[in-house]
């Protein structure tokens, strides 16, 4: 027995003869004590056995346990004080740590047994008093480790947004800032509401007084600003005015329990729902009215649950909540593997590059590659089609630098591209540039499903995949070359599935994925589609085509999802016994997917791509660059570009997730857009960019943020991950060619009178005349067509001073003559006017 002194220490075995022993030892000096233990010549488990003894008032107080140094998360801790009998009144225990936590004890005699339980892993420190004063070793310093507790957190902006009352049709070119009551000015982000008004979002005021946003367009102040916002105290955030209520300390696994939360007289802040448990936890929200929320969560399993509920930062009273969840557990099974992934060797110009994909259910004379280089010329790939849908993609690059690498199915891209393929010095690596595609991870049936990974951007380190489910799984790694990965599983009971995969123990970006496993699909696979057209489609024009059972049963159901995310429903409508008909309109530009069910399993092809418009945008020609892809400081602007040009026009969005909100504002440049954003906190930021829904190659991008110099490190990071997005929809641009002013006008205030407007006279000059003082800036159109179809040829356009015109005409042909005047794009209020003769 090492100790301080181990002479005199004299340790005692006694048989308690009840399948137990007690080792009684006296120490006589304070210190750390080791009793090691030993039976038939082995080391029993846990030995040696650490004891901190301490002398304090003339009596001895000894703290020992595994609890002392550290534990599982989501685990009770435990450890043991002894002190003199009949003194334990006098001991005290605290712990302290990442989370709050309930210390239980139990006295007996001389002896008093600690247990807590940590629901995140950290350090926790363990005060011990005796008598007021702390013993020898105090605080222990217990590290509790493990997987971590799964979280799940759901954020409702809602209740921080603050309308302006402004109809804004685009936010493209418009900047923000915020005046406070104190005089500082901070960027503010802007957006348009559900009815399309400007708004501030995240407005969380902190002080009463006046606030004063600045909202410019060109450098110059927009109509109304600045707009001045009086707060209160009523406007204040106050999370002690929000009222719950629902299951905040008992919920059902696998079952929706559901929380109401009005925020109606709690003023302006986000709300943000957290749970941290054993499992994860389902959180959507199910209804928002008048900042009222109802909000349904499901853990997936039973245990004891942490509940978060914050509105603007701040804990609503009584959270964070312990709630312990009950019911049956699901029986979900968890199979994992894990692969050491090596840095790939670098490669030069003119050296030979393979690509090596599995993409089930392709034809290998539908399949198009082609790489781009960094000056924007693009080659075809070679392409070999191999056995089992594998395809051997192979280029040799003209020159350094990164590379885009697009490979299409029918034109259209596949799951994952387009890729990035550095060539020369490999750039830093990390967990989000790990790529993923392929069916395998967006549906499936019981069987076999495959997917792909792609590392070589990454770096060397650790990949796991994980598939959680219903079932148990039987995984397989295939490994390829040049950084890819392929992955199959299968499963054996159809229901929902967690994909996920880990980098360096990280969760790559995407992960986990859910995916719906369907039974084998049956009578499914007999039913066929016809006369669907995927090309040449038309923005509002109705596209129909059917579908023939051919001998199956069932119920059929059809979605469409657009570029910009949503989901529509189509027309379905039968047509004879087993032959239906489908019609669809698409409101937008781009690849639209169509997904078509019988009894909830997909039909072979399904989901089947279709492009709307006449020249697609392309993700691949998406390029990004900028100083604030990588880095940025805290409360100042950082910038990036998104190189748009000679991609075809669609929805183009950037999300910012990080540890605080930032202001976002855009502005339109000759190759693209060049997007502006302000951290409020330092911190990792990821920044995700996507065009017609796809990400374009690279994204998405990690930013580090630090302090910038003299302001300090910025606000206090949140708690929990913010997202700041925005969504601009292009115009078509071509490289070189220079931006051509866009004008925006609103036709509804546009003010159109006078005596020609009531009816036409033949021969005779009539007049009217067009004000357009608060309609804002655009172009003014003027045009009248005859009975026979033809333009009227006298009309003539008189501008009586800036914002004022005079129309006049004289009609030759008796009949209805139709006038249209539009503004910018839109007719204004009355057009088309009909006059008769």
């Amino acid at each position: 027995m090492p100790a301080p002194d181990a002479e005199g220490l004299g340790p005692e075995i006694q048989d308690k003869t009840d399948g137990s022993i007690c080792v009684q030892y006296h120490p006589n000096k304070s210190g750390r004590h080791e009793v090691q233990m030993c039976y038939e010549g082995c080391a029993v488990e846990g030995s040696p056995f650490s004891c901190m003894v301490d002398q304090i008032d003339g009596s001895y107080v000894t703290a020992f346990g595994a609890g002392l140094v550290g534990g599982m998360s989501g685990q009770m801790v435990s450890f043991t004080v002894t002190a003199k009998q009949g003194s334990l009144s006098k001991l005290d225990v605290k712990v302290d740590g990442p989370t709050k936590t309930e210390i239980t004890r139990k006295d007996l005699g001389d002896k008093c047994d600690i247990s807590f339980l940590p629901m995140t892993p950290g350090v926790y420190n363990i005060i011990i008093k005796y008598n007021g004063k702390e013993m020898k070793g105090s605080p222990f310093v217990s590290k509790v480790s493990g997987e971590g507790r799964k979280r799940s957190q759901l954020s409702l902006g809602n209740s921080s947004e603050y309308s302006l009352n402004v109809l804004e049709t685009n936010v493209v070119d418009l900047v923000g800032s915020i005046k406070l009551p104190s005089g500082a000015i901070e960027p503010c982000l802007l957006k348009k509401d559900s009815e399309g008004h400007l708004c501030v979002g995240s407005f969380a005021p902190k002080s009463t007084g006046d606030y004063a946003v600045h909202i410019s367009r060109d450098e110059k102040p927009i109509k109304g600003s600045p707009f001045h916002i009086k707060v209160g105290d009523k406007e204040l955030a106050h999370a002690s005015k929000v009222k719950i209520n629902g299951p905040t300390t008992k919920a059902k696994a696998n079952e929706p329990n559901t929380l109401e939360l009005d925020c109606s007289e709690a003023g302006y802040g986000g709300l943000s729902i957290v749970i941290e448990g054993p499992h994860r936890s389902e959180i959507e929200c199910k209804h928002y009215e008048n900042r009222k929320y109802a909000i349904s969560y499901s853990p997936h399993e039973p245990g004891i649950y942490i509940l978060n509920l914050r509105f603007a930062d701040d804990h609503l009273p009584g959270s964070p909540f312990l709630l312990q969840v009950e019911g049956e557990p699901s029986g979900r099974i968890r199979e994992t593997v894990s692969k050491n992934m090596e840095q790939a060797e670098p490669v030069k110009k003119n050296q030979h590059c393979e690509f090596y994909l599995q993409i089930p259910g392709t034809n290998p004379f539908d399949m198009e590659a082609s790489v781009t280089d960094p000056d924007g010329s693009t080659e075809l790939c070679e392409i070999m089609d191999e056995e089992d849908f594998h395809y051997r993609m192979m280029f040799t690059p003209q020159m350094e630098g990164t590379h885009t690498l697009s490979i299409k199915h029918k034109g259209l891209h596949i799951s994952g591209s387009p890729f990035v393929y550095s060539v020369g010095q490999l750039a830093s690596g990390g967990t989000h540039k790990v790529q993923v595609g392929g069916p395998g991870v967006e549906k499936g049936e019981v069987g076999f499903n495959v997917f792909n990974i792609y590392t070589r951007e990454a770096g060397a380190g650790e990949l796991s995949v994980a598939v959680e489910g219903p079932s148990d799984a039987l995984i397989r790694l295939e490994e390829r070359p040049h950084g890819f990965l392929g992955v199959s599983y299968k499963v054996k009971v159809a229901g929902m599935y967690d994909i996920h995969i880990k980098f360096n123990d990280g969760h790559i970006p995407g992960s986990p994925f859910r995916v719906h496993i369907s039974p084998d699909s049956g009578v499914a696979r007999n039913v066929t589609v016809h006369s669907l057209k995927d090309r040449g489609l038309q923005v509002d024009k109705a596209s129909t085509f059917t579908v023939s059972y051919n001998g199956a049963k069932g119920t059929l159901n059809a979605c469409v999802r657009t570029p910009s995310g949503s989901h529509e429903d189509c027309f379905i409508q039968e047509m004879d016994d087993g032959l239906y008909g489908l019609r669809f309109i698409p409101k937008e530009n781009g690849v639209h997917y169509l997904d078509i069910k019988l009894n909830d399993h997909h039909i072979p092809d399904s989901p089947f791509a279709v492009m709307v418009g006449s020249m697609a945008a392309d993700p691949a020609m998406v390029l990004a660059h900028g100083d604030g892809l990588e880095s940025g400081s805290c409360g100042t602007k950082n910038k990036f570009v998104v190189r748009t040009a000679g991609a075809g026009s669609s929805f183009l969005a950037v999300f910012i997730e990080g540890p605080s909100k930032c202001a976002l504002s855009c502005r339109e440049v000759d190759e693209g857009y060049e997007f502006s954003y302000t951290p409020f906190a330092t911190g990792k930021y990821l920044i995700t960019v996507k065009y017609g829904n796809i990400n374009i190659a690279g994204s998405p991008y990690q930013s580090e943020v630090t302090a910038s110099g003299g302001s300090g490190s910025g606000r206090k990071p949140s708690p929990l991950n913010e997202t700041t997005s925005m969504v601009v929809e292009t115009v078509e641009k071509r490289p070189g060619a220079k931006s051509l002013r866009r004008f925006r006008g609103d036709a509804s205030k546009v003010q159109v009178r006078g005596p020609g407007l009531k009816k036409a006279r033949t021969n005779q000059l009539q007049s009217f005349t067009i004000d357009v003082k608060d309609a804002g800036h655009a172009m003014l159109c003027v045009g009248m067509v005859a009975p026979n179809g033809l333009p009227e040829p006298e009309l003539m356009i008189k501008k009586n001073n800036p914002t004022q015109y005079t129309v006049s005409y004289k009609v030759v042909e008796a009949g209805e003559h139709t006038l249209c005047i539009r503004f910018g794009d839109e007719e204004v209020p009355g057009s088309p006017f009909s006059l008769a003769t």
